[in-house]
């Protein structure tokens, strides 16, 4: 066991929505449109499904981390909820059939903390494999528990129950089969309800088998593999997800048994952290206390896919809810691990530390709807003006990188890892530059390099935040001075007596410390925007929620920016951690934009992980989007290496998502999230999609790609990369 299983082994965690993607509003307007025709009876009529109406409580408290109290499901050794510490697993990519090769896998997996591992089973051949993968794995030392991921197939399940210690069926194609999209429409509740009970008949002898040998069930939800059934009555949202969990888990509470957790998956960050808060809603209110297992499905590979993790993952972490998580990558399974431990970590400090902040009422962030909250940005200016502090931020969320004045030795490699793009040698912004860069100590006038170096990146449109000590020995034009809320209440809440000469706009430093008659202060303040950067002795979470309640409550709307000083030696350590503690409130549409500092990484890397948080928060977007699973012993080519070679010809595309998809399981349904679809289907054989639709079949894999790229020019979403940049001209002297 290694140092980080130790740690969360030993750590005893404390006891004791609805905004879908774009598509998914599609589906749900029509799932309105069905039943307001009479084809399917309103929720109330006798013996509907209850329509699940989120309301009341999601989470313990909403003032600090505080496990969500469930029962303690046991899958072989291994004990499942709140009273124990956070599970961690992975899922092998090897062919269940090469018993060896998995066998191999997952003590690998096991070795580098994995708790659990799943395995596909696809069919009776897989089934009969599991039996010698067990056998061996015993054989070998390894009683790590192993579940079965079973999809379409119930007679698959009830056969490898004899050798795994859990199963995990989808309620969405285990009785219903592959996904489609068709729009059925029910013309008699009994026509639904028909359907409904021949769920419970297919089901039923899992369950009752389970039982009988204490086997444990995950209910697993994806929000890209609903029933047509379930998208007929709820449309694509996490309300319907929910619905789909919950039919199988009457059934297993109708026959007394209760060894079963719930999963909310989807690729979206924001649809997934609202599904798991309806579920817990719903739980609250049925008195039911299931345990959760938390992912992002698809998420990706490499910073993408574990920022899109830690956003999804984190934000539920912090609310106190999931028991185990998995973290799905396009990587090795062995390596979901490390990504893996740092999550479960981070919710077993939370808890146990006890971080928050006072009590406080919330009436304005609504977990059951997705709203962002608009910070207010400054006007451009009459006359165009390099100066010009409107181009300082963005409106889709600003990304500002702290830099020093070693950074300016190099002044070249500067612009470039702030993301300028060179015409005719000099730095403009391009689409990922940071809007702004913060010094907290500004060069002396007379060092001319490094005030040349700064009036280019200004006339490139790059904003500069400055303290206003710092501008006060050197008023650098264009400045935006920070001015701490200390210094501004000192002044009488009156900028204008403390900016020095030719400095006419400020930034407001708070702590999330403030109070009411401070906050009030900020409502006529006219500060270009709000640095939020809470004290490292108090949760970020939730004292900014609570800073964001106080501006609401008195109609303040500045624009706010989370200030995070993240300490680490690892780049997870960066990710994780900006993705789960700003994360859980970009989500919820509380801020406006994000500064990462720290300096033991290169400006690069933290100005990439600042827009990919913005990015996986479905905020602002500067690249192509992607969203590739994991892989599994159903895949039908190698993700890592397909998923490269598109990434390495379509990455230059923002706003375009393209789903990468080893087999047809989620591969259809992921398509409600993106654009464009390169799906397995047959050996050798690859469907395009555009959207929801098969608009390319069978077509060979050597060639899908360019196929692929063809169908993005075709619906005019195709852009030519930008050629490379020009070198910068050798810097000139002058005085300024």
């Amino acid at each position: 066991m290694n140092n980080s299983a130790r740690v969360l082994r030993a750590r005893k965690a404390c006891s004791k929505a609805s905004s879908p993607s774009s598509s998914s509003s599609s589906s749900s307007s029509k799932a309105k449109a069905w039943r307001k025709s009479g084809k399917v009876r309103s929720a109330e009529g006798a013996g509907a499904p209850k329509l699940i109406l989120p309301e009341g409580l999601y989470c313990e408290t909403i003032y600090k981390t505080q496990r969500r109290p469930t029962s303690t499901v046991w899958v072989g050794n291994v004990p499942i909820g709140s009273e124990h510490p956070i599970a961690r697993q992975t899922m092998t990519t090897t062919d269940t059939k090469n018993v060896d090769a998995t066998v191999e896998q997952v003590m690998k997996c096991a070795d580098n903390g994995a708790d659990l591992v799943r395995i596909t089973v696809q069919g009776g051949r897989e089934a009969e494999a599991c039996m010698h993968i067990r056998e061996k794995l015993f054989k070998y030392g390894y009683d790590t528990p192993l579940v079965a991921d079973i999809h379409f197939n119930p007679k698959v399940a009830l056969r490898v129950c004899d050798a795994f210690e859990k199963i995990r069926v989808n309620p969405g194609n285990f009785a219903d089969g592959i996904k489609k999209f068709d729009d059925l429409t029910y013309e008699t509740q009994e026509e639904y309800d028909a359907e409904v009970e021949q769920m419970e008949e297919i089901f039923t002898p899992l369950v009752e088998k389970c039982k009988k040998l204490g086997r444990a069930i995950r209910i697993g939800t994806n929000h890209g593999s609903l029933s047509a059934r379930i998208l007929s009555y709820y449309g694509d949202t996490p309300g319907g997800m929910v619905e789909s969990a919950f039919e199988f888990a009457r059934v297993c509470r109708k026959h007394d048994y209760h060894n079963f957790l719930f999963s909310m998956k989807a690729s979206n960050p924001l649809v997934m952290v609202q599904a798991y808060r309806l579920l817990a809603s719903e739980m609250y209110k049925l008195d039911w206390n299931y345990p959760l297992h938390l992912g992002v499905t698809e998420a990706g590979e490499g910073e993408d896919g574990r920022m899109k993790s830690a956003i999804g993952i984190g934000t539920l972490l912090m609310d106190g809810l999931g028991d185990t998580i998995r973290v799905s990558l396009t990587e090795d399974p062995e390596l979901e691990m490390e990504p893996c431990s740092r999550l479960a970590l981070l919710g077993a400090e939370a808890t146990d530390m006890g971080m928050g902040t006072s009590p406080f009422t919330e009436t304005h962030r609504d977990f059951k709807s997705f709203e962002k909250r608009k910070g207010a940005l400054k006007e451009a200016e009459d006359e165009e003006s390099p100066y010009d502090v409107s181009k300082a931020l963005h409106r889709d969320g600003s990304v500002m990188t702290v830099v020093d004045l070693k950074d300016f030795e190099n002044p070249d490699l500067l612009y470039r890892e702030l993301g300028c793009k060179f015409v005719l040698g000099l730095p403009f912004k391009d689409i990922a530059t940071s809007d702004s860069i913060i010094m907290n100590e500004l060069p002396d006038p007379s060092d001319a390099q490094t005030m040349l170096a700064l009036r280019r990146l200004q006339e490139g449109e790059v904003g500069l935040f400055a303290p206003l000590s710092e501008l006060r020995k050197n008023a650098v034009r264009g400045a935006v001075a920070i001015v701490s809320m200390e210094e501004f209440k000192a002044a009488g809440g009156a900028a204008s007596g403390l900016l020095p000469e030719g400095i006419k706009d400020f930034a407001l430093a708070c702590t999330g410390a403030e109070t009411e008659e401070d906050v009030r202060l900020l409502k006529q303040a006219g500060a270009v925007c709000v640095f939020l950067k809470v004290r490292d002795s108090e949760s970020r979470v939730h004292v900014s929620r609570k800073f964001f309640e106080l501006l609401a409550a008195n109609e303040v709307d500045a624009a706010v920016l989370h200030h995070l000083e993240l300490e680490g030696d690892h780049k997870d350590d960066i990710i994780i951690r900006g993705g789960t503690e700003c994360g859980a409130l970009l989500v919820d549409g509380l801020g406006d934009g994000v500064i990462i500092e720290n300096r033991s990484f290169p400006t690069e890397f933290v100005r990439l992980t600042s827009f990919g948080l913005l990015q996986g928060c479905r905020m602002r977007s500067t690249k192509t989007d992607y969203v590739s699973c994991p892989s599994c012993g159903r895949t039908l080519f190698d993700l890592q290496e397909v998923t490269n070679a598109i990434q390495q010809k379509t990455g230059h595309l923002p706003g375009v998502t393209i789903a990468i998809m080893g087999c047809i399981v989620n591969g259809p349904g992921e398509m409600a999230d993106a654009d464009f679809g390169y799906v397995g289907t047959v050996p050798g054989k690859i469907d395009l999609y555009v959207e929801k639709d098969v608009v390319r079949k069978g077509v060979k894999m050597d060639e899908a790609v360019d196929e692929l790229i063809d169908l993005i020019k075709e619906y005019g979403r195709w852009v030519e990369p930008e050629p490379e940049e020009e070198e910068s001209v050798e810097m000139e002297s002058a005085s300024v």
